[in-house]
């Protein structure tokens, strides 16, 4: 049986386990296939790649892009992205620096109220990682300001919170034509009750070639909506247990929730046709 995850994190983004450490879980786990999507970075690929060879695993050359649509923000996920593009690695640089402007705001904003913490701290959570709001949660921690994660989130960097930033974000036309460009393609992710037909004809419109069916904190009432606008719509289907660790949270187990080998063929056939037309 193939056991297929595309959606996963590593410490090259915001995941707690290297990537090494994430594909020998993975084969715990029992997976065949491992998608590791970390946000606005392939860094941890190779090494994720290294280790799949070791482990017999393929793996799936994936990013976690953060877009703009017509509601605010939506998370897109990239696949089959290409290491050493010019263009690719030159956007995602880009979107790095947004990440670390982005925290050093947050903590100016959490020092205006009292919060004694500096971007140092910030960036020694990343430890070279794109920056992410869980890495400030992480360094609030640390400091000794809120118990847990959730904490920190619920009282300064969450959404309508004292120290909330919103992100500037490049619009999802840009980033589906980027990468259709490098012969990838994309599916909207964990989209919930958002997910309805007119928005993702729209998404469709935009470029985005799929949508993510499968998520955690998608129900089953709703796994199976989403599967079947996608069906309707004539858009691939992806999903994945979009693991960070084992921290809770909405998070499943790492292969909790996988998608069906047929719908991964229905993906390769894809960008293989892609990558015809781009040699063509």
């Amino acid at each position: 049986m193939t056991l297929v995850d595309l959606h996963s994190h590593s410490t090259a983004s915001d995941g707690d386990c290297d990537p090494a450490e994430l594909v020998a879980r993975a084969a715990v786990a029992g997976l065949s296939v491992l998608g590791l999507t970390d946000h606005d970075t392939l860094a941890g690929i190779p090494d994720a790649a290294q280790a799949c060879e070791s482990q017999g695993l393929r793996l799936v050359r994936g990013c976690e892009f953060s877009v703009s649509v017509w509601w605010g923000e939506m998370h897109l996920l990239g696949y089959f992205l290409p290491l050493g593009d010019r263009a690719l690695d030159a956007f995602l640089f880009e979107q790095r620096q947004r990440r670390e402007k982005r925290g050093a705001t947050i903590v100016h904003r959490l020092n205006a109220h009292g919060v004694q913490i500096g971007l140092d701290d910030v960036m020694r959570q990343a430890n070279g990682a794109a920056v992410g709001r869980p890495h400030v949660a992480r360094a609030l921690v640390a400091a000794g300001t809120v118990p847990d994660v959730q904490t920190a989130f619920d009282r300064y960097i969450g959404g309508g919170c004292p120290a909330f930033v919103a992100k500037d974000l490049p619009a999802v036309s840009e980033v589906t034509s980027l990468v259709a460009q490098v012969g990838g393609l994309t599916s909207a992710a964990h989209l919930g009750r958002r997910a309805s037909r007119a928005a993702l004809g729209r998404l469709k419109d935009s470029g985005v070639d799929g949508v993510e069916v499968r998520h955690p904190s998608h129900d089953e009432d709703t796994t199976a909506k989403i599967e079947r606008l996608a069906t309707a719509l004539g858009m691939l289907m992806t999903g994945g247990s979009d693991w960070h660790g084992d921290h809770g949270g909405p998070y499943r187990a790492l292969g909790d929730v996988t998608i069906p080998a047929d719908w991964l063929e229905r993906l390769d056939d894809v960008a293989n046709i892609r990558a015809r037309e781009r040699k063509g």
